[in-house]
């Protein structure tokens, strides 16, 4: 029995993955969990293990390849009796549309049109092959807005496919999804002239706000041309960056962001962390950070406030039952990683230490599992390490809030005592709440960092 490997979901915004090294050839015998092959995502880096044992027989796709989740990329024979290593790699298969499409006969077609010249304009001439194809089928109408990856809109964008002729591809994928096949299936057609244009000569994709659809690559947007007499040096987008621009861009796009700032006297947390951290690292093995009680003090807060941890697909809301911490740590190399710390509400503030410390450290060592990158519902991103006061993060989709940390400073401070108003010297910090508008309005983004800057200044310091 030949069982397929895919290119797996690493992630709730991830849509593809580039294949970076086969660590087996066909003809080789493989064990079930056995490492097969080495890809990489704009989130992570991880193996992919052999799904069953056999012998691996054939591969379809190259190193080097950026393939769609769920598209498989090589067969596993499990009978090692009846294992015949197949010939053939993605390029192969790639070919096929172009092949099914004779472009031979289609050429008399288009020199046939001039022909009659008194008859018609010779521009119209251009348009007469197809004119007389099959118009693509109008789907029928479901009143919710179709959803594109970002996979789909590159490919939409570099082929000049227009929002109009998007809405009338049919889609295989689930729910009647366009999938990537899908539309190379339909820009192959087209070119064949087994496709009528619409009216209007087809445009790079434009953003829909109706439509809350990913925006278009950064492939297809204009580059400024380079100014005379000044040096530049081009070099390419990692697969990281560029994934992670796009996801950024779909984003903005999707969320009308809206932004709110608190201020948080943090003095008591940290003349407790200065006291502590020599002891706290000897006793748990990590570094006492401020993270482990702003983590505390949000997950509170989402207990409060669980519109916050929420979703939106489609027109409804989805709650979740479950608190999961979004933690952003940057990479050592360039680009960012979200490690996502489960069931955050059941943990302690050295339990939520201990954990983000964990996925912090492996995510800088590209050790994290695909699994520990999935499911978050609420994001933390702490732009406080680089010495930035505040900042308006982007929203991670699917969630509807983000919440910044900023710097922790002295700064001098009015503080009322006894009646009186006196100046004081207190470590401050901001945080900033990015939100979703669509779900989240002002009010609730507004009591809902008041209530995190709240548990953070009446924080308990007897329970660590």
């Amino acid at each position: 029995m030949k069982v397929e490997v895919q290119m797996p979901k690493m992630g709730e915004s991830i849509t593809e993955g580039r294949i970076l090294k086969w660590l087996k050839k066909p003809g080789d015998a493989v064990d079930r969990d056995e490492t097969i092959l080495e890809i990489a995502t704009d989130k992570v880096d991880t193996e992919v293990p052999a799904p069953n044992a056999g012998i691996l027989v054939k591969v379809m796709a190259e190193e080097g390849d950026t393939v769609e989740v769920g598209t498989p990329i090589a067969l596993i024979e499990t009978d090692a009796s009846s294992a015949v290593v197949e010939e053939g790699t993605a390029s192969a298969p790639a070919a096929a549309p172009a092949e099914a499409a004779p472009p031979a006969p289609q050429a008399p077609a288009v020199q046939a049109a001039p022909a009659a010249p008194a008859a018609a304009p010779a521009p119209a001439a251009v348009s007469t092959p197809a004119a007389v194809s099959a118009p693509a089928p109008a789907l029928p109408s479901t009143g919710e807005p179709r959803f594109y990856s970002p996979v789909v809109m590159r490919i939409a964008s570099t082929e000049g496919v227009s929002m109009q002729e998007l809405e009338r591809i049919p889609g295989s994928g689930a729910g009647g999804r366009v999938s990537k096949n899908d539309i190379l299936a339909y820009v192959a057609q087209r070119k064949a002239g087994g496709v009528a244009l619409p009216p209007a000569a087809p445009a790079p994709i434009a953003p829909a706000a109706a439509s809350f659809s990913p925006a278009p690559s950064l492939a297809a947007m204009p580059a400024p041309s380079a100014m005379p007499g000044q040096g530049a040096e081009i070099v390419p987008m990692s697969n990281m960056q560029r994934l992670m621009a796009e996801h950024m861009v779909a984003s903005v796009q999707t969320s009308p962001h809206v932004a709110v700032v608190s201020e948080v006297d943090m003095t008591r947390i940290v003349r407790f962390r200065d006291r502590h951290a020599a002891a706290f690292k000897q006793r748990e093995g990590f570094s006492l950070t401020y993270m482990p009680f702003i983590a505390e003090a949000a997950v509170r807060a989402l207990k409060d406030f669980p519109l916050v941890n929420s979703s939106i697909e489609g027109a409804n809301v989805h709650y979740k039952r479950m608190i999961n911490l979004g933690i952003a740590v940057a990479m050592e190399d360039g680009g960012l990683i979200v490690p996502v710390v489960k069931n955050a509400d059941t943990l302690n503030v050295i339990g939520l230490g201990r954990s983000i410390a964990d996925v912090a450290s492996r995510a800088r060592h590209r050790k994290l599992q695909p699994e520990e990158i999935q499911d978050g519902t609420f994001t933390i991103t702490n732009f406080g390490i680089f010495g930035n006061i505040f900042g308006t993060p982007i929203i991670n989709q699917p969630q509807v809030a983000i919440l910044g940390v900023g710097a922790v400073k002295k700064q001098p401070v009015v503080v009322e005592s006894d009646g009186e108003d006196t100046i004081a010297i207190r470590s401050m910090m901001y945080l900033s709440l990015s939100f979703d508008h669509r779900i989240v309005d002002g009010a609730l983004g507004g009591r809902f960092l008041e209530r995190v800057r709240q548990y953070l200044e009446e924080f308990s310091l007897e329970t660590i």
